[in-house]
């Protein structure tokens, strides 16, 4: 930015407070099992605190218009650097690509297809509805998510995410999820060790460049 007649852009900016410029909308991760924590599910349901969203905003002023212009190209740059010898079908999005595979195969799970089940019958016995996993729960659509994917927290989505977590832990839900999902990635890496470790090599040439990035802020290698 500074090469394009930005010398003081910020590190951290927000967009420029400009009718017709597009906003980036925080997106959540679903994490796969759900809520487990019981205070989080009394005090947010399947939500959070909305503090803890303000508190990851950008810092710095907001970008002006000229700056903002010229952002993209920027970013792509920096982007481009930081992938710097890094074979990004192949190898970098390698390990993206096998976890899908091996979610999948952990659905299938018979195992977890009793765990889920047993789960499922435990909210019922409580009084809510019987998801078909914990995922469905979280998901429901009554929970009203947000452009930020933020819930409401009405009475009964902290009532159904607090009857979530109680079974799962009466039943040891996430204990038997996560063993059967590490015994499945030990398979898969163990039936794809090359690839792994290409990809493995792909990663700490990434964070070679983000350190040599650090090390000369602005400065286009060599």
């Amino acid at each position: 930015m500074a090469d394009r007649g930005h010398p003081e852009f910020p590190l951290d900016p927000r967009y420029p407070d400009t009718p017709g410029v597009t906003r980036a909308v925080g997106t959540v991760v679903i994490a796969d099992y759900g809520v487990l924590d019981p205070d989080d599910a009394r005090r947010w349901g399947y939500g959070w605190d909305p503090a803890t969203a303000e508190a990851s905003r950008p810092k710095g002023r907001r970008m002006t218009d000229a700056e903002y212009a010229d952002w993209p190209g920027c970013s792509a740059e920096a982007s481009r650097r930081l992938v710097r010898g890094i074979d990004l079908t192949g190898d970098w999005l390698y390990a993206a690509g096998r976890m899908v595979e091996v979610n999948r195969a952990v659905k299938r799970d018979p195992r977890l297809r009793v765990a889920w089940d047993t789960w499922s019958r435990c909210m019922a016995a409580e009084g809510f509805t019987r998801y078909p996993d914990p995922a469905a729960a979280y998901g429901d659509r009554s929970w009203h998510r947000g452009s930020d994917g933020n819930t409401r927290h009405t009475e009964r989505e902290r009532a159904t995410a607090v009857a979530d977590v109680a079974c799962k832990h009466r039943h040891r839900t996430p204990e038997l999820w996560h063993a059967v999902r590490a015994e499945k990635q030990a398979a898969d890496i163990s039936r794809h060790r090359d690839r792994y470790a290409a990809a493995l090599r792909a990663l700490r040439t990434y964070r070679t460049n983000i350190d040599e990035a650090l090390q000369g802020p602005g400065r286009r290698p060599a």
